[in-house]
């Protein structure tokens, strides 16, 4: 349990409490939802990440180029959905392996207030905070 000092001496605890099965079933429901969610939302990124038409009599230039940056976009946003699908699917298996809530690096719990935010995270915020430098 990290104590951390601030310039006015005062002393803040980190607390680092493990999951209780009321939580984990709200976390659970929470990813469900969130992966029902994106799975809706698949269909209509497919849709917009279709071919773009070079036919130049049926389209104009500057129109095809729009088409195609927007097709760009869709593209990425389809590849982040399915991203988080996969962390939505792998939070959902450490649910039924009773390791959701641990970080992967240091076995540490994560923050309430970080799976709150963000019910896929893998990694306490110490252990991201480092993979980020």
């Amino acid at each position: 349990m990290p104590i951390i000092q601030d310039d006015h001496s005062e002393i803040i605890i980190e607390v680092s409490v493990i999951l209780d099965d009321r939580e984990v079933e709200t976390f659970r429901q929470q990813l469900l939802q969130l992966q029902e969610e994106l799975t809706a939302l698949k269909a209509t990124g497919e849709d917009a990440a279709r071919v773009v038409e070079l036919d130049q009599t049926s389209v104009g230039r500057l129109s095809r180029m729009d088409a195609l940056q927007g097709q760009a976009m869709s593209k990425e946003q389809v590849r982040r959905r399915e991203l988080q699908l996969q962390k939505i699917s792998a939070a959902l298996r450490r649910i039924e392996s009773g390791d959701y809530g641990d970080c992967l690096a240091c076995d540490e719990p994560i923050a309430i207030k970080r799976l709150t935010l963000d019910p896929a995270a893998t990694l306490c915020i110490d252990c991201a905070s480092a993979r980020e430098l």
